[in-house]
């Protein structure tokens, strides 16, 4: 992965998160201020036309910059939450042009740990983590396996549905504490839907 792939990617991702926008805009709605969808598809449009103009080929100095604008973008709290995980990759990423999937897998763990680091957040708390986590997980355990992204993608749905069964326990949503329980987490779907444009991207094609 290089950074015209890596460009290729948030260009998918930001067109599949453009298409759920109704849908993430009413998961939010049942637990929160019903603006899911907007902030994140104003979001990832906005990282992904920054990257686009870039001529830069180091990863690192190319992410950081989208970090601080999707922030700025999407002004939420799970924008910022994936402002801190980009914050993570980038670090991870400095100086690197070209990297494995295994060193993929090694940035997008870095963007997690920043993210429990500062958002005070972990696996099974009902939030995107639930499904970023096993997907990551699945790229670093497979990733000599060719169908390595389908099977993240997997991960990823199968995460966000365990949402279901938890009790939220951060932002607006944690009103409804007990409340909670029964429906899905629009940032998990947010989570599985980056993914969705990872497997589109790198397990297939982006053409």
């Amino acid at each position: 992965m290089n950074n015209n792939d890596f460009k290729k990617v948030l260009t998918k991702i930001a067109l599949i998160i453009e298409e759920n926008k109704d849908y993430l805009i009413q998961l939010d709605q049942q637990n929160g201020d019903g603006d899911l969808g907007i902030s994140m598809t104003n979001g990832f449009n906005s990282i992904s036309k920054l990257s686009s103009e870039s001529e830069v080929s180091n990863l690192g100095a190319l992410i950081m910059p989208l970090a601080i604008n999707f922030n700025e973008t999407a002004p939420s709290s799970l924008g910022t939450i994936l402002s801190f995980g980009l914050m993570g990759m980038a670090k991870q990423l400095k100086g690197k042009t070209d990297i494995s999937v295994l060193e993929l897998g090694e940035a997008l763990d870095a963007g997690i740990n920043n993210i429990m680091l500062k958002a005070k957040s972990k696996r099974g708390e009902k939030t995107i983590l639930d499904s970023l986590i096993p997907a990551i997980e699945v790229i670093k355990d497979q990733h000599d396996n060719k169908d390595v992204f389908e099977l993240a993608y997997n991960a990823a749905k199968e995460g966000s549905q365990k949402t279901k069964e938890m009790k939220s326990v951060h932002g607006r949503a944690a009103y409804y504490s007990e409340k909670s329980i029964g429906t899905l987490d629009g940032g998990s779907v947010v989570g599985e839907l980056i993914f969705k444009g990872i497997y589109e991207c790198l397990g297939s094609s982006c053409e």
